[in-house]
């Protein structure tokens, strides 16, 4: 037998003596490929001890103030016979009474990587406040400089992509209308910079979340030399049409204030601007905005919580105070923007809060930024800009896209994230074959499935929409099903984002080839299209066909270098064969060449689907007594040996009581 030791927040806790603790570990199972698994446990009993009274702080008696959050996960970790076992967290299910006294608390152990989705709950992208420092102006001169800069080395840059505009190329003199490209002196004609929108690096996004939420993601797959994820950019287009305020009221972000925190309101400013209030909102006696105002120009105030607005202040032309105590700004960051057409000058903006962690205790903290000007100029802001979606599915759609595990790195705290292949590559081996209880075993059909349909949700602008009704196929979309007629059920694999079908246009004068590609966000109707947000690869075409850009309905210029977007890291395959299709397409731009080979299904997931097809493949269920130096040393990413044959691990049960684990494996082929 096991002794069995668990911790919550440091603290040991009391266990009854024949209570078995059965964890569950998988990294990705044939049965659910598309999902990320991690250690879990069912739910299991603790003695309403004096001990674990104290740590749960008397949970049955809900008249206890302050008493023990159960709505929050733990911290937690196991030991095995006083040695580290795993770490996680504990959420509080409950507790039996009996007799009217406590007698049970009733817990559940989670893995470290599940407790992801509760760190960012349903937080959406709006929500990253780092990234306001990577905010533009929007005009002319700015769309038009980040049309051309490189993509390379900068991570936010303007696409040929409008948002309602046809764009064509014609270089004969006779055609003068506003979408064509070809440059004319003296005709305006060309791509309007109002209908042009600014893309972020997907990178810039990742980092963002790493410093909202204080974790740490390994580089061995979201590192800046893997160009298939490092290229791709998102589209910062949260609203079908023209850019939110181009023609309505110009706002600013207050930026300015110190970074810091404070333990006693429980609250801290990040990135310069955003407010974070960390404790109970009912115990926050008071939180008001001071505004000292030298000027007596209009102006109205904005407060912003997660992207959304919670008050306007209307018209204001002098300083005054805001008591925003009623509002519940909750723990997601709240900013300020100032709302006016003229400069307004402030002596003082100040943050002044009051928490209240007891009816006796009343603390105090200000954030003051003194001397701020704001100027009218409309501010490209991005976490307003940025598309409408959750955190933890912008995640799990980079996930799904590139077949990416992740597992929690005890000794360095990080998120290791991998794709399926290099995780399974770094592997060990046991023998397990002398610890077999070989009293029974089951050898099953691995493939539950028929067949398996990976795409990106959305594939429904002009151009993916007409190659569906043409070829009657989804743009982009594989159907695989290893060329057989097989039993079972289908699977779908979505990503929750958008792939646009790109144009290479040609010259309607004589028909060559340009070097200009674009992308139309509009429906089969012609008409401006939101859909889901849309990732692309944006390739600077320099010293190529010169294109015409409209400043203004007057003004035209002359460029001859410009980001194109495109569905491949690279123009020709033998720069790089790699492409955010899951099928392989006829190339958008370059349609005669057939190197674009590494879609999504070929570079990350054709090997574990082809194996787990493989008519050959099983899933053999055994059991078996592991010793500690295995049960304490074990990744999922290891093969275990049986008589000489080598295994994956698709899950293992362990009853951490008597060792025995039910061990579920899959042929190494």
């Amino acid at each position: 037998m096991q002794k069995i030791q668990l911790y919550i927040e440091g603290q040991r806790v009391d266990m009854f003596d024949d209570e078995s603790v059965v964890i569950t570990q998988t990294i990705k199972n044939v049965k659910d490929i598309g999902k990320i698994f991690t250690d879990f446990t069912r739910t299991f009993s603790l003695p309403a001890s004096k001990t674990n009274n104290k740590i749960f702080k008397h949970y049955y008696n809900f008249d206890i103030q302050d008493g023990f959050d159960a709505r929050v996960r733990k911290p937690s970790n196991i030991e095995l016979n006083t040695l580290p076992f795993t770490d996680g967290r504990v959420k509080l299910e409950g507790v039996d009474l009996k007799d009217n006294k406590p007698h049970t608390y009733k817990i559940t152990f989670f893995g470290s990587t599940v407790t992801l989705t509760d760190l960012v709950g349903d937080d959406t992208l709006a929500g990253l406040s780092s990234l306001i420092s990577l905010n533009k102006s929007y005009d002319a001169a700015s769309i038009k400089d980040a049309l051309q800069d490189d993509p390379t080395t900068n991570d936010i840059i303007v696409p040929l992509i409008t948002h309602t505009q046809q764009l064509h190329y014609n270089s004969h003199s006779s055609d003068t209308t506003a979408g064509n490209l070809h440059y004319k002196s003296g005709h305006i004609q060309g791509v309007l910079y109002s209908d042009l929108k600014y893309a972020i690096r997907l990178h810039s996004i990742v980092e963002a979340i790493q410093t909202k939420y204080g974790i740490t993601f390994s580089d061995d797959f979201f590192v800046n030399t893997n160009a298939p994820y490092y290229n791709l950019f998102m589209w910062l287009h949260r609203k079908k049409g023209a850019v939110e305020n181009l023609s309505g009221v110009n706002q600013a972000i207050v930026s300015g204030f110190v970074n810091q925190s404070d333990a006693g309101t429980l609250s801290r400013i990040t990135s310069n601007s955003t407010l974070e209030l960390l404790g109970q909102n009912t115990k926050y006696f008071e939180k008001l905005l001071v505004l000292d105002v030298i000027t007596t120009a209009n102006f109205s105030v904005s407060i912003q919580n997660n992207g959304v607005e919670i008050y306007n202040s209307g018209g204001i032309n002098s300083s005054t105070i805001i008591n925003l105590s009623s509002y519940d700004f909750g723990n997601t960051g709240t900013v300020i923007y100032i709302e006016s057409d003229n400069t307004i000058v402030f002596s003082k903006i100040e943050w002044q809060i009051a928490y209240r962690p007891s009816p006796s205790q009343l603390l105090t903290k200000n954030y003051t930024i003194l001397s701020y000007g704001y100027s009218p100029i409309f501010t490209f802001d991005i976490t307003q800009q940025i598309p409408n979606i959750k955190v933890i599915d912008f995640l799990s759609g980079l996930f799904k896209m590139f077949n990416l595990t992740a597992f929690v790195d005890e000794i360095t705290n990080e998120i290791v994230v991998k794709d399926l292949d290099s995780f399974y590559s770094s592997g060990s081996s046991y023998d397990i074959t002398k610890y077999l209880d070989v009293s029974k075993s089951q050898v099953n059909i691995a493939l539950p499935y028929r067949e398996i349909n990976f795409q990106h949700e959305d594939t429904d602008t002009f151009l993916a929409a007409f190659h569906k009704q043409r070829f009657g196929k989804t743009w982009g979309k594989s159907e695989f099903t290893n060329g057989e007629r097989l039993d079972g059920s289908i699977y779908d694999i979505k990503t929750p984002f958008s792939q646009m079908k790109y144009e290479r246009l040609i010259d309607g004068n004589g028909g060559s080839n340009t070097d200009v590609q674009w992308g139309w966000s509009v429906d089969d109707n012609q008409e401006s299209y939101l859909g889901k947000p849309l990732l692309f690869y944006p390739i600077r075409q320099t010293l190529t066909t010169q294109i015409a850009f409209l400043n203004s309905a007057t003004s035209q210029d002359a460029i001859v270098s410009y980001n194109i977007p495109s569905n491949s890291v690279a123009l020709a395959s033998s720069t790089s064969s790699y492409n955010m299709n899951f099928f392989q397409e006829q190339n958008e731009y370059s349609p005669t060449d057939t190197g674009f080979t590494n879609t999504l299904f070929q570079a990350y997931y054709s090997n574990y689907i082809a194996s787990i097809f493989n008519p050959s493949n099983r899933i053999t269920k055994v059991s078996a007594y592991l010793p500690l130096r295995i049960l304490l040393n074990y990744t999922l990413a290891d093969r275990f040996v049986i008589g000489g044959n080598s295994y994956k691990i698709n899950s293992i049960k362990t009853n951490l009581k008597n060792g025995k684990s039910d061990i579920e494996l899959l042929n190494d082929l």
